[in-house]
This record gives structure tokens, C-alpha cells and sequence, in this order.
């Protein structure tokens, strides 16, 4: 095949030429500046090539929302800044002409995208360009206008794809909250239908938390633990600094840190039940850890106060009891009562009453004392505060000096002293009993002698006075064989009667006699003779000592019975 060299073409033709290979450039650039999402980068890409496309260079750009941008340092001052952005404001989106300082002929060319009007893209050069340059450097500011507003489109898009992976992790961070909320509600939930009480409430936050957790009373007192670790004895701080962080925590309203754990309050208004605490001396508990405790301590107050009102309902159920039995009540009702209490009513019982006082004066001390010595010899568990005594309800038969014993050490000291009543075999036999208890305690007092635990079934003829129908007649054998001794008394305020109960308790022993009323040989028989001259009885004579034995413990039988 014959090849054939053309020669070069010259005139219309190579115009056109070169017309194409400026389209086809700026067809390039225009795709450079589409695929770039820089605006900088794009404004840089076509200030660049005006050259190539019959114009000077770029002078700058004009934003809306910027306002000028200068390409040279020399037109980027304030004066000429406010003079463009001025005519720019004046020309329609078409452009125009613009005067710069400087500059001999000047063009701004709009540049636009799909969404509207973007700014100006201005041209400058020593003369006016060719109409085809124009229209090359038109075009660019088009292309240069739909690329600016396809980056701000992709950055808009990004922006708004990083708020939605923002809003994604946040979301998804809540609902892992809420999960993790819920699954502690869950967890606590089936704490109390459960009725694990406070044990199950520490192993619940352990299992929650992975940290060992303590419940304990408002004084510090552990009452249940969960988790590894367990001290061994429990410590417990100072009454001061404990008062001071229950203070604090009640003030914050929520867990606190205490010398290396985590401390919420079970405390259902202004009253502290307790406390509940995440041992965590490294500080690393977060906040699904203060809502599991907080959860807790909600918990936990309410089965505190739970407790705390089936407590207080009890012992005014067992109270009224008590009171309905120590009164006189119907039968039925009492043993319906005692079976909702759990109590068996229809076993022995008597009536226990306990007199004395603790070395504080606190109304409360001397009771709470009487209950927990009752608690620990199993005494009983029915009992009331009656009287400015105890009165207790006891099934069973112990050593009730022993039990004596056992209040004055939980009092601490003070002075206590017993009376117990005879056996009960019905509810209606209880006010017989309390009477009996009574009396046995009234007899100490007429005694004088040192406080002890006294039984009715013991006081022997004191027993048989006491139930003798007709006092009348007690009344009578008193005043014939004591009579004139106790007129002398009333008289001359002396102690005739009382020195001749403890002459004749003691057999007649003149250093017995003394010693128990305190007093010297010499005075002691002053007073037996003053007796012998008022009364008239010989009182070496058998038969006359036992009247008037039973005289006195007649006499003091009726000083209790009148108490």
C-alpha cells in the first residue's frame, strides 16, 4: 500500500484544530475539578489555565458567602477588597465588567451549579480578549461553578454521613445503656418477688458490678456480703465520721466515694436504713456501676422499710394482745389473734412483770434490755411496756434470778428486781397471774431488802393471805395483836412495827436483827422493850411469836395489797 504524506494544514483549518484542543483541555480540566472535592484546590485548578485560554491570568474570586477572594497579594487590600465586593453586589448573574485598580480590563464571569448562582470567577488581561477566548474562559467559570457546588454537595454528604456514624454510635451507646439499665432492672426485679432480702440484693450488685459489695446498717454493722475478700473482723468506722458521710450522701443525692468504695443510701426520705457500698479502693467503677448501686439502694430501701413496717406492725399486734390478755378478753378472739401471729396461746403460760431502771435515762433502754434477755433465755416473745414496767408473757420456767441477771448486764448496770405470777391455763387466767406478779413484786418493796426475782408460788403464807375472801378479817387479827404498836408509830413516827417483823424474821437474834436494820445492839433493845411496854406480849413465849409473825406478814401483806 502506497503511503501518503499530507502537508501541514494551515489557515481555517489549523484554528479549528487548535479550538479543539482547547476544548478538549478544558474537557479535562473540568473532570480534574469534578473528581477533586477541595474547593481551594478547584479554584487553584482553573486560575491555573486561563493562560492557556487567551487571558491573562485570574484575578479572584467572589463568594456570597465569603466575599473576595484575592489570587495576588497586591489587589488583596481592604480598600480594593470593599470597591469589587461593592460592583460584584451590583452585577446580575450574568457579570460583567469590573474595574480594579491597576488592572487595564477586567471580566467577571458567574459561575454556576445545578443549585443556583455560586459566585464569580474574574479574569483580567492587558487587552480584551478574542470572543472565542471568552467563550473558553466562560465555559471554565461554568465548569469551575458546577464543580465548587459538587464539592460542597460531597461535603455536605460527608458532613452529614459523619453526624449519622456520630449519631449511630451515640444511639447505639444509649441502647447498650438502656440494655445493660434494663438487665439490672431485671435483675433487681427478680431480687424482690424473689424476696432474696438483703443477701440477694449484695450478690445481685456483684454480679452486676464484678466488685465485692457490703450491706450495712446505718451504725456500720455488716448485715450481708457478696463477692471475694470478706474482712475478717468487719471494719467499722468512727460514730463521727459515719454520721458525717451519711450527712454528705443524703446531701448529694446519690453514691458517693469513701475511703475506697462506692457508697449509695438506702433511704427512703430523710430517714438512713442503710447502706449499701462497692468495695473499689483503685476508683475504676464507671457509670453502669453508680446506676446498679443506686438501683440497689433502691431496692434495699424498700425491703428495709418493708421489714421495718412488718416489725413495727407486729409488735403493735402483739402489743394489743398483751394488753387484751393482762385486761380480760374473750377467748376466741385471743387465740384467733395468737394464730395470726404464729403463737400458740394454748400452752402454759405466766406473767412475768419487771421493775427497774438503767444509768441512762433514755425511756426505751430499760425495755429493749428486758427484751433481749428474754430473746436469749427464751422466755418468751410476747411483752409490753406497762406501767413503768416490763410485762412478759412466758411459756416456760427458768431460773428467774438468772434472768434478773441477764437484764441488769444488758442495762449495762442499774437496779432490776422480778415478780412472777402463777401458771396460766386458759387466756382467762392471765389478769389472775398479772395480779399474782404484781403482788410478788410489792411484797419485795414492803420487805425493804436487796432487789431479787420473787415468785407468788414462793411467798408461802404471804400466798394464803392474799387469798383470803374477807380482808375485813385479816384487817381485825392486824389490830389486835399490832394495834397499839402501830398507833405509836403513826404518833411518834417510829419504826416499832417494822423493828418487830425483822426481830421475828431473824428467830430472835439480837446481832441478826441489828445488822438487817442497821442500827447498834444498845438501840435495838431500847425498841424491843418499848414494844413489850406498849403492846403488853411477852415475847419469849412461842405461842405468842407466831401471832405475832403472822400478825406482821398480815400487816405487810395488806400495805401491798393496798400499794
Amino acid at each position: 500500500m502506497e503511503v501518503v504524506d499530507f502537508p501541514p494544514v494551515a489557515g481555517p483549518d489549523a484554528e479549528l484544530r487548535d479550538q479543539l484542543s482547547n476544548l478538549q483541555g478544558l474537557l479535562m480540566l473540568s473532570m480534574l475539578m469534578t473528581e477533586s472535592g477541595d474547593e481551594d484546590k478547584i479554584v487553584h485548578l482553573a486560575g491555573s489555565s486561563v493562560p492557556s485560554f487567551g487571558y491573562s491570568h485570574l484575578v479572584g474570586v467572589y463568594f456570597p458567602e465569603r466575599g473576595w477572594v484575592a489570587a495576588t497579594q497586591s489587589i488583596a487590600g481592604p480598600t480594593v477588597r470593599a470597591g469589587v465586593e461593592s460592583q460584584l453586589a451590583a452585577l446580575g448573574r450574568s457579570g460583567g465588567a469590573v474595574a480594579i485598580p491597576g488592572v487595564p480590563w477586567a471580566w467577571a464571569l458567574p459561575m454556576r451549579g445545578v443549585a443556583g448562582h455560586v459566585g464569580y470567577f474574574v479574569t483580567a488581561a492587558a487587552n480584551e480578549p478574542s470572543t472565542h477566548a471568552q467563550f473558553l474562559c466562560r465555559v471554565l467559570a461554568q465548569q469551575t461553578g458546577v464543580a465548587l457546588a459538587n464539592a460542597r454537595l460531597h461535603a455536605k454528604e460527608r458532613a452529614t454521613a459523619e453526624e449519622l456514624r456520630a449519631a449511630n454510635t451515640a444511639l447505639a451507646e444509649t441502647v447498650r445503656a438502656l440494655e445493660q439499665t434494663t438487665q439490672i432492672h431485671d435483675r433487681f426485679t427478680r431480687v424482690a418477688v424473689a424476696g432474696e432480702g438483703q443477701e440477694g440484693i449484695a450478690r445481685a450488685v456483684h454480679e452486676l458490678t464484678g466488685f465485692p459489695v457490703a450491706v450495712e446498717d446505718r451504725y456500720g454493722n455488716l448485715r450481708a456480703w457478696a463477692g471475694p475478700n470478706r474482712p475478717d473482723p468487719y471494719p467499722k468506722d468512727p460514730r463521727a465520721r459515719r454520721e458525717q458521710m451519711l450527712r454528705r450522701a443524703l446531701r448529694e443525692g446519690g453514691p458517693v466515694r469513701e475511703g475506697g468504695r462506692l457508697v449509695a443510701i438506702a433511704s427512703p426520705g430523710a430517714d438512713v436504713l442503710g447502706v449499701l457500698a462497692l468495695v473499689d479502693p483503685a476508683g475504676a467503677a464507671g457509670d453502669q456501676e453508680q446506676i446498679a448501686i443506686e438501683h440497689g439502694a433502691t431496692v434495699l430501701a424498700m425491703e428495709l422499710a418493708r421489714l421495718r413496717s412488718l416489725a413495727e406492725a407486729e409488735l403493735r399486734v402483739r402489743r394489743d394482745l398483751v394488753e387484751e390478755l393482762l385486761s380480760g378478753t374473750d377467748e376466741e378472739s385471743a387465740l384467733g389473734r395468737a394464730q395470726a401471729l404464729g403463737y400458740d396461746l394454748e400452752r402454759r403460760h405466766r406473767v412475768v412483770v419487771v421493775e427497774g431502771r438503767a444509768r441512762t435515762q433514755h425511756e426505751d433502754t430499760f425495755f429493749h434490755a428486758v427484751r433481749r434477755a428474754a430473746r436469749d433465755a427464751h422466755v418468751g416473745s410476747l411483752l409490753v411496756a406497762r406501767g413503768g414496767a416490763v410485762v412478759v408473757l412466758s411459756d416456760t420456767d427458768v431460773s428467774w434470778e438468772r434472768f434478773r441477771t441477764a437484764v441488769l448486764t444488758e442495762l449495762g448496770g442499774g437496779r432490776c428486781r422480778v415478780g412472777v405470777g402463777g401458771w396460766c391455763e386458759k387466756p382467762r387466767d392471765f389478769p389472775r397471774s398479772y395480779r399474782e406478779a404484781q403482788l410478788a413484786l410489792k411484797m419485795q418493796q414492803s420487805a425493804r431488802g436487796a432487789d431479787r426475782a420473787t415468785c407468788y408460788e414462793d411467798l408461802g403464807v404471804y400466798r394464803i393471805l392474799c387469798e383470803v375472801e374477807d380482808p375485813d378479817a385479816i384487817e381485825r387479827f392486824v389490830s389486835h395483836w399490832l394495834g397499839s404498836l402501830l398507833q405509836y408509830d403513826a404518833r411518834k413516827h417510829s419504826e416499832l412495827v417494822d423493828t418487830l417483823c425483822r426481830y421475828l424474821e431473824c428467830g430472835g437474834s439480837y446481832d441478826a436483827t441489828a445488822a438487817a436494820l442497821s442500827v447498834h445492839r444498845s438501840t435495838l433493845k431500847y425498841r424491843l422493850q418499848r414494844i413489850r411496854e406498849i403492846s403488853g406480849h411477852d415475847l419469849t413465849d412461842p405461842g405468842t411469836n407466831f401471832n405475832l409473825q403472822l400478825a406482821t406478814r398480815a400487816w405487810q401483806t395488806l400495805q401491798s395489797l393496798r400499794a
